[in-house]
């Protein structure tokens, strides 16, 4: 009896201990930055007008974390992109990790826990115009589906023009059409532009409008009902947008974004039904990134942009990826 009853108790401490603690992810990792070199990702600078010529200006590197607080512009575990990217495949992280604190050292994190960093060019070097680093998506979005993007961002510092989001076009064509290869956009500078209109560093997103001039707009503080703040350097935001890929005529080629960090001590809806860029109604299948300095005779600066978490998730999904 006391057998049996050793048997029985030992059948369900192993049956408890193989049931499944968590459930599977809704996310899908595009990439965590947590490798000690870049995988997947394919650059291009197509518009470099350097002098002198850098045939791979821009700067789009893994790095290790570090203590924030000390201001070191080092990067440790970091490679450039532009000696390991070339001729890569792309392919799909098999695990996720959750979110890394704002603040923490890499004795705490370890070697491999990391982020990307952007940059147009090395600081002091000008004239390239397009940046362009793109991955291909774990899972394309069809036309008709809603999928959540989430992203965590640091802006290294101003001054600077990044635009980042998403692209249905496949990489010949993403470095051919440049900007336009984005459909929803989320962007940060502090430019001028050709009008004399100055940007203020706040997240932006694109907008239809006449105005070749206005194409985006800063996002939202509902609670001061005003324009959302200049994002703070070195702190990290983190950004859903949710993404509707139907077609004009349902009410898709639109997106809302939501951000917490900063002034948004708490998740908020910052921008309701941004535009697509160019509604193509095709499926997304690429994350873009792009960057640049200014022209030569009116450059505007190499201040670089951090990346990490980068994920996707069906339907609309306001959890912090795991």
């Amino acid at each position: 009896m006391k057998y049996l009853l050793l048997v029985s108790t030992s059948f369900l401490l192993t049956a408890c201990y193989l049931l499944p603690t968590q459930k599977p992810s809704p996310w899908l990792v595009i990439d965590t930055c947590n490798t000690k070199t870049l995988t997947g990702w394919q650059l291009a600078d197509t518009q470099n007008n350097t002098i002198p010529f850098l045939e791979n200006a821009q700067i789009t590197e893994i790095r290790s974390f570090f203590d924030l607080t000390s201001g070191s512009a080092s990067a440790v575990d970091s490679v450039s992109a532009s000696n390991s990217i070339k001729g890569a495949t792309d392919t799909v992280p098999t695990t996720m990790s959750s979110s890394v604190p704002a603040l923490v050292s890499t004795s705490e994190l370890g070697v491999n826990n990391g982020y990307l960093i952007k940059k147009p060019a090395p600081d002091g070097v000008v004239g390239n115009r397009k940046a362009l680093s793109f991955k291909a998506l774990p899972k394309p979005v069809p036309v008709g589906e809603t999928y959540t993007f989430y992203t965590r961002i640091r802006v290294e510092r101003f001054p600077n023009n990044h635009a980042f989001g998403i692209s249905n076009l496949h990489p010949a064509d993403i470095i051919k059409h440049g900007y336009n290869a984005f459909e929803p956009t989320l962007r940060i500078t502090d430019k001028a532009e050709s009008n004399g209109f100055k940007n203020n560093g706040s997240l932006m997103v694109k907008i239809d409008s006449e105005d070749k001039y206005r194409q985006y707009a800063n996002v939202k503080n509902t609670d001061s009902n005003k324009d959302a703040k200049p994002l703070q350097e070195g702190e990290w935001y983190s950004i859903w947008y949710v993404v509707n890929n139907a077609t004009t005529e349902n009410g898709g080629q639109v997106y809302s974004v939501y951000v917490k960090g900063g002034e948004f001590s708490s998740q908020s809806l910052v921008y309701e039904n941004a535009n697509f860029r160019m509604k193509r109604e095709l499926p997304l299948i690429y994350f873009l990134a792009n960057c640049n300095t200014g022209p030569l005779k009116q450059p505007y600066g190499n201040g670089g942009l951090a990346y990490d978490d980068i994920y996707m998730s069906e339907g609309i999904n306001l959890t912090v990826p795991y």
